[in-house]
């Protein structure tokens, strides 16, 4: 052997050796994605798409009413516990009860809300919600929700997750994921929030193991929703846009080399939070919305501004082409005095989401923009009472085995109630509607077939609706 050629074996052997860990990882980068079902990283994955199947409806907007609305006092009247009203139910009717803080012997708090039929459909609604009442035509009513979940986050999460446990995608999510977006400028999903803040926190608009692309992103509430979308004294739009190309071209070859699809969101995310300083300033100004609109909403007004705005933001961005907004009001987890706290929270709430669907209808939106509202459970016929010492300070339980959420506009059918409770609300006795069948329906009127929207991870197959789940047919226009 020549000198010559035992350099020319040195050389491949050395090539090998010095090469085996890369083609080895390539080769099982090659094997995961097979495995994964993923596709290549990109950073277009929030262009719009078309859904697999007719749809009724382009967006979403989730009017969240986290802690838990009480179903008995604003859309579910029960006249039959006005003979029970501070003395216990028998033991037949509570004993398979499972509650989170008070017994089953707890004295029953009939309803001091009056209801009365509105609309043409005569549907029955408290004289808490009267600007909601007004919309009574337009909105459907399921009285027969139930869930599996009686304490805050891991309701939260199975009613956007569609699982108790943390980490998975949230509904926002799945439908970005799906459906993409319209709005290259917007994020595709965006989180608006009031009120005191939620127990599930970002756990409810979290990406989980999809993409962070598709996790939801939060605007700050008040004048301010978007931060820092001008640039720093002596930063030109040229020089910014300069070392965003360099930051992006370096990405991109780290992206190139690794695969990992987390890099390729985050150079979306840096163009898209170039484009938003062009497109922010003018989603936020509301002085350009006539006077009569602020009037409808009510968005000059101290008790209603914080959610009212949000739900004028909600609209401006589904104009926009954002594909699911979710507005978050906390808290009402009315364990003590539910009169008092419970009308306070609707007087926030209540002409703002009336007005978002007032808006939508006249402009010509309501038909392509499901708005859902509601909350992760009910409360309980039963009283609560945390202060003896005080007057009037009774309050309800979480009560997850029969409650209310309304559904508005995207192919649902208005003027209408689907499901009733026994006469104390204590079970559903027509149509119950489980929290995997309102999603399941949510993405049918998206366009999907909910067991067929998946992503695979972890060896299987996950969607929103985990294992169950019906679309429920009495809900469609």
């Amino acid at each position: 052997m020549t000198p010559q050629q035992f350099q020319q074996i040195q050389s491949r052997r050395k090539f090998f050796r010095d090469c085996a860990g890369g083609l080895g990882t390539a080769a099982l980068a090659t094997l995961m994605a097979r495995e994964t079902h993923a596709a290549p990283p990109t950073v277009n994955s929030l262009l719009a798409k078309l859904p697999p199947l007719p749809a009724t409806a382009k967006n979403v907007i989730f009017l969240f009413m986290e802690g838990g609305p009480s179903q008995l006092d604003l859309f579910d009247p029960k006249p039959e516990l006005e003979k029970w009203d501070g003395k216990p139910l028998p033991e037949s009717i509570t004993k398979d009860l499972k509650l989170a803080f008070i017994k089953p012997t707890a004295s029953v708090l009939a309803s001091r809300a009056k209801f009365q039929p509105h609309g043409q459909c005569g549907m029955e609604i408290s004289d808490f919600l009267p600007h909601t009442a007004t919309c009574a035509d337009d909105i459907c009513l399921i009285r027969g929700m139930h869930t599996d979940a009686f304490n805050h986050h891991p309701g939260q999460l199975l009613l956007f997750s569609g699982t108790t446990q943390v980490g998975r995608p949230t509904m926002g999510s799945w439908v970005v994921y799906g459906l993409g977006s319209e709005s290259q400028n917007l994020p595709g999903f965006v989180v608006l929030s009031s009120g005191v803040g939620t127990s599930g926190g970002a756990s409810n608009f979290s990406s989980g193991f999809l993409p962070s692309t598709y996790a939801g992103t939060q605007f700050r509430s008040g004048n301010d929703p978007i931060l820092y979308l001008s640039n720093p004294q002596g930063v030109t739009p040229e020089t910014q846009r300069a070392n965003l190309d360099v930051l992006r071209d370096l990405n991109t070859q780290h992206l190139e080399a690794t695969g990992d699809e987390e890099i390729a969101s985050r150079i979306a995310s840096y163009e898209l939070a170039f484009r938003m300083q062009s497109a922010g300033p003018d989603l936020t100004d509301l002085a350009k919305e006539t006077q009569a609109t602020r009037d409808l909403y009510g968005i000059d007004n101290d008790t209603t501004k914080a959610f009212s705005t949000n739900c004028l933001l909600a609209r401006r961005m589904v104009e926009r082409g954002v594909r699911f907004v979710m507005l978050m009001h906390a808290s009402w987890d009315n364990h003590t005095n539910i009169g008092t706290a419970l009308k306070k929270n609707c007087m926030a709430t209540d002409q703002g989401a009336a007005a978002l669907i007032k808006d939508l209808k006249q402009r010509g939106m309501l038909d392509s923009t499901l708005v859902v509202w509601g909350g992760e459970f009910g409360r309980t016929p039963m009283s609560e009472i945390r202060k003896p010492e005080e007057a009037d300070n009774a309050g309800r339980d979480h009560h997850p085995v029969a409650y209310s959420m309304w559904m508005a506009g995207g192919g649902i059918k208005g003027g209408q109630v689907v499901g009733k409770t026994d006469d104390l609300c204590f079970n559903i006795v027509e149509d119950k509607v489980h929290v995997h069948d309102l999603q399941a329906t949510i993405l049918n009127r998206l366009g999907f077939d909910h067991t067929r929207l998946t992503y695979h991870y972890m060896g299987r197959d996950f969607r929103l609706t985990d294992v169950e789940g019906s679309v429920v047919k009495k809900l469609l226009v």
